[in-house]
């Protein structure tokens, strides 16, 4: 193959267009299929490009839950039920059974126990899950973590 040593540019001097045809033509973004990657699936040189560095780029990829169905779990520290063990008795959420009071977390729209603050009394807490620092905590005061499924 021959080398060009003279810039191509050096051809068209005093030519209007260049031969590209009506003045304008060959200007903007539409004669090369769009600006960056725009049109990248309607030009073949475009889209070999796409197959080869960017196959991720067309397409669904993965599924999203619907928001509704995504739920965190309600939430309560096990100091904060220490704390209000009179009110959970008046309210008969919670009862004396021998020596040590039974609490029913599902009773109160809750999920989980968390291990946040401290247990002075033997309480049997019944939840559908726990965090280990709770049940640390709950058995440390002599008390159960019971899970209900």
């Amino acid at each position: 193959m021959v080398v060009r040593r003279r810039r191509k540019a050096r051809k068209f001097r005093g030519s209007r267009t260049h031969g590209y045809g009506r003045v304008g033509q060959h200007r903007k973004g539409g004669s090369r299929g769009g600006k960056g990657r725009a049109a990248g699936r309607k030009h073949g040189h475009m889209w070999s490009y796409i197959i080869k560095y960017e196959p991720d780029r067309f397409g669904k990829h993965g599924f999203h839950r619907p928001q509704e169905l995504v739920r965190e779990p309600r939430t309560i520290n096990v100091g904060e039920l220490d704390e209000r063990i009179d009110l959970l008795l008046e309210n008969k959420i919670a009862e004396y059974k021998e020596n040590e009071i039974v609490i029913d977390v599902t009773k109160l729209g809750l999920d989980k126990v968390l291990g946040k603050g401290k247990v002075t009394k033997p309480l049997i807490i019944k939840a559908k899950s726990f965090t280990t620092s709770a049940i640390k905590k709950i058995e440390g005061a002599r008390g159960k973590a019971i899970i209900i499924h």
